[in-house]
């Protein structure tokens, strides 16, 4: 699918949730230009890296071109000009109002210009100007605090999920701009405000609100759902969305008496009393191979899994028979898995280098660096 072949984007963002954002873009069929200052996206700089290429970079930046301008030179103003200009669309994620003060603004655009400001905490209200990262929006919007782990600390969840769902709530927000304005009569801007705080507070919806509901923190949720060691030293993960869950879990944990148990009735009573239960289930877990448990529990059609590292997924049998994650060569890192775009594929060519297609991109806008 390739709907938007023929538009043109400006990915003038750098990290994670803007160029999520222009990766999608891209994967539909758009011409993504990617600007980078002399020194390159950040994100070069992240991860397993060699000779200016980096496995996130890599990733959010698939499928695009790039062009390096230093905008701190009066030599770049007329090739910005000339790239802000010709854009459809156009990603940017500085602090609020850098982009207008170095000729990125929305001002700038072309009429119909769909224009999309990716921040921490937004474009206007009382933190504006924070920084921020994914690991702090997980602390200030609250999915540090329902991560408690075995230490009954809070820990940030290890992967870059609010960055992650902020580009993908990105991306639809400028779908829906794109279709609106195939509807225009009258040419017209729009502008969209995204932020790292309503890509958490849409992860926790549900937990806004019910708490908002009831004015405090609500019962933690399918307790006793969560991970449990095995014999051989390998976890299980255990989900309960449903009474009868709880019903045949014991059945298959040969535990007959935690059903008479009045502390473990329901879903809120074993929320009130886990410490309790959650100490049983260890100890009966420990009793067998994770293997062994992994079967027993899918056998009475449980939700329950192995827990698997990152590489432990790469080589499941389903996994490597779907095709999950098909391996692309990247000039500079080499080969490399990807994992699909869901519903799209992998048709996406590697990220650039910086400023690899700056000659070309210049000479086809009309424009000189």
């Amino acid at each position: 699918m390739q709907p938007y072949k023929g538009l043109f984007v400006l990915d003038a963002s750098q990290g994670i949730a803007g160029p999520y954002c222009g990766m999608m873009l891209a994967a539909m069929g758009a011409n993504v230009v990617k600007l980078e200052p002399p020194a390159g996206d950040w994100s070069r700089g992240l991860t397993a890296r060699d000779n200016g290429h980096s496995v996130m970079s890599t990733v959010f930046n698939r499928g695009k071109r790039s062009v390096m301008l230093d905008l701190a030179k009066p030599e770049s103003a007329a090739p910005l000009r000339a790239l802000v200009e010709r854009a459809d669309v156009v990603l940017e994620a500085f602090r609020p109002g850098v982009a207008a003060r170095i000729g990125l603004g929305v001002e700038a655009t072309r009429e119909d210009c769909v224009y999309l400001s990716i921040s921490g905490f937004g474009q206007s209200g009382p933190l504006s100007e924070r920084p921020c990262t994914d690991g702090v929006m997980q602390a200030f919007a609250g999915i540090v605090a329902l991560n408690a782990g075995a230490d009954g600390a809070p820990h940030k969840v290890g992967n870059l999920l609010v960055d992650v769902h902020t580009g993908m709530s990105a991306f639809a927000a400028v779908q829906a701009a794109l279709a609106d304005r195939a509807r225009d009569a009258v040419p017209r801007r729009r502008v969209l405000d995204v932020s790292l705080l309503q890509g958490a507070g849409s992860l926790l919806a549900v937990n806004i609100a019910e708490a908002g509901l009831l004015g405090r923190m609500p019962a933690e949720l399918n307790v006793p759902a969560g991970a449990y060691q095995a014999r051989d030293g390998v976890w299980v993960m255990v989900a309960l969305v449903r009474e009868q869950d709880w019903v045949d879990l014991v059945g298959v944990l040969e535990a007959p008496e935690l059903l008479g148990d009045t502390r473990f009735t329901d879903f809120p009573t074993r929320a009130a009393n886990k410490p309790a239960l959650v100490a049983l289930l260890r100890e009966i877990f420990a009793r067998r191979d994770a293997a062994e448990w992994v079967a027993a529990l899918q056998a009475k059609r449980l939700l329950a899994d192995r827990v698997n590292t990152a590489l432990e997924f790469l080589q499941e049998p389903h996994v490597q028979a779907i095709g999950a994650a098909p391996v692309m060569t990247q000039a500079g890192l080499g080969a490399l898995p990807i994992s699909l775009i869901p519903g799209l594929g992998a048709a996406l060519a590697p990220a650039p280098a910086i400023g690899q297609h700056t000659a070309d991109i210049l000479a086809e806008i009309g424009a000189t660096a």
